[in-house]
């Protein structure tokens, strides 16, 4: 894993965990001293949180931390369920051999991180998971559409595999998806990956709530990196 990479997930972490709120400014020379690293992977981890619409980089400003309402939250996951569903849909009418021995590949790689309880390496092999269905789907622009959401998405997506036993679970409704997509059971295969994607009930109202308890309020000229 690249330093980048791991710097990105860092800020992730700390966006979400309220220290920093929508409007501050992600000082490259601030987060260098703070994770004790040049500014060079700093500005590439910024670049990829911007790729991904984590944060916007706009001119002049630099990188500004624009975290969604749980109200926007709620929706982008609603919307990712159904354009997932879709991907399953098609995926279970479309399956080829390549692309079942694809999505086989990714389960199989999901089973040691979800025993061993590694969220990290399991959030990696479960994104490959999802991106083999978008593939099966053989609908390049749904699938294009699918995998922006999806990194838009990444962090929260990351966060709720820290849920107690969550990893095992989703391992679990792994196995479904992929019988359902080779039963060529459309409906079901929708229904199932609807089902894993969308953050609803206690597990939703959890994650909001821990959003909202760890922000702390923006105080007028206090912005972190303003100075």
């Amino acid at each position: 894993m690249g330093q980048a990479f791991s710097l990105k997930q860092a800020i992730e972490d700390a966006v979400i965990a309220g220290e920093f709120v929508p409007g501050d400014r992600l000082d490259e020379a601030s987060l260098a001293d703070r994770f004790g690293v040049s500014r060079t992977p700093i500005r590439e981890a910024l670049l990829q949180l911007g790729a991904e619409g984590f944060i916007d980089v706009r001119p002049r400003r630099g990188a500004i931390v624009s975290v969604p309402t749980p109200t926007r939250l709620f929706e982008m996951f609603e919307t990712m369920a159904e354009i997932e569903s879709a991907c399953g849909r098609l995926a279970a009418r479309r399956l080829t051999s390549d692309h079942e021995a694809a999505i086989e590949a990714a389960h199989r790689g999901c089973e040691t991180p979800a025993r061993e309880g590694d969220t990290e390496r399991y959030y990696i092999v479960n994104r490959q998971f999802h991106e083999a269905i978008y593939r099966a789907s053989r609908n390049e622009f749904l699938a294009d559409q699918a995998l922006a959401l999806h990194k838009r998405l990444s962090a929260y997506r990351r966060i709720q595999l820290r849920a107690r036993n969550r990893l095992l679970q989703s391992l679990q409704e792994h196995a479904g998806i992929l019988e359902a997509i080779r039963a060529g059971d459309e409906q079901l295969a929708a229904t199932r990956l609807r089902d894993h994607v969308m953050v609803q009930g206690e597990r939703f109202s959890d994650m909001v709530l821990g959003l909202a308890g760890n922000a702390r309020p923006a105080a007028a000229g206090s912005r972190s990196g303003s100075k």
